[in-house]
């Protein structure tokens, strides 16, 4: 790491910290040769593989991006988009996958998105699993009312999907 005042091609790890969400590390540095103190954060890298097979950083912003057509006139707020972004990107890490197809990004909102809003979880199914009949709607809200109707017999079960 190169100081950012003198250039010098070392530095010294003074302090290490994990940040707020868990994924980054901050660290204080000291350059040996002028002195001077910075701060680095660092961060795994995670790459989506488009369906052009194009490879690009993953964003939260492009999540809830796409997820907010999808809430558009629903009751969420710009803070549960945010909180269903953060779990998207939570569970992609957790594959321990550098790299990841954008298809699984689509399967990893489904779940949040789910328990957000059934609304807006029919809204982006429709399109991210391309149902073009009302069979597929039909069979996709009488799974929801199956699932409902598990939740009311227990409702400490949950559901696995995410």
């Amino acid at each position: 790491m190169h100081c950012p005042f003198c250039r010098h091609p070392d530095s010294r790890v003074i302090d290490s910290r994990t940040s707020d969400d868990g994924l980054s590390i901050r660290r204080r540095r000291q350059c040996p040769q002028c002195g001077g103190r910075f701060t680095t954060v660092e961060t795994a890298s995670l790459n989506i593989i488009k369906r052009s097979g194009v490879i690009e950083p993953f964003s939260r912003e492009k999540v809830m991006s796409g997820v907010r057509k999808a809430c558009q006139g629903r009751p969420v707020t710009e803070a549960d988009l945010a909180l269903l972004a953060q779990r998207v990107e939570e569970t992609v890490r957790q594959t321990g996958a550098s790299q990841i197809d954008a298809n699984e990004i689509g399967l990893a909102i489904l779940g949040p998105l789910r328990d957000l809003d059934e609304v807006a979880y029919l809204r982006f199914a429709s399109v991210y699993q391309a149902f073009d009949s009302l069979d597929d709607f039909e069979a996709a809200i009488e799974q929801l009312r199956i699932d409902h109707a598990r939740g009311a017999q227990d409702p400490g079960v949950t559901d696995d999907r995410e």
